[in-house]
C-alpha cells in the first residue's frame, strides 16, 4: 500500500493523519508495514484523504487520479 509514500509526500507525521482520521497512531504504522490490512471504509477514508483512488493506494495502478 503506498500510504507512507503519500503521507511523506504531503509532509504529515503518522500522528498527524491518525487525528485527522480520528485513528491511532500505532494502527497508520500497523498500515505502513503491512502488518495489517485495511477495511474497506479504512481504505476509502485514507484514498478520499489524499485525493487517490483505491487502485492506486493499493498500487494496482500507476494513475492516482480518480475516475470521475
Amino acid at each position: 500500500m503506498r500510504l507512507k509514500e503519500l503521507r511523506k509526500k504531503r509532509g504529515i507525521s503518522q500522528l498527524k493523519l491518525a487525528m485527522d482520521l480520528n485513528m491511532n497512531q500505532n494502527s497508520i504504522s500497523r498500515y505502513e508495514t503491512g502488518e495489517r490490512e485495511a477495511d474497506y471504509a479504512t481504505l476509502i477514508r485514507f484514498a478520499d484523504y489524499f485525493n487517490v483512488s483505491i487502485d492506486y493506494l493499493l498500487e494496482r495502478t500507476d494513475i492516482p487520479e480518480m475516475n470521475k
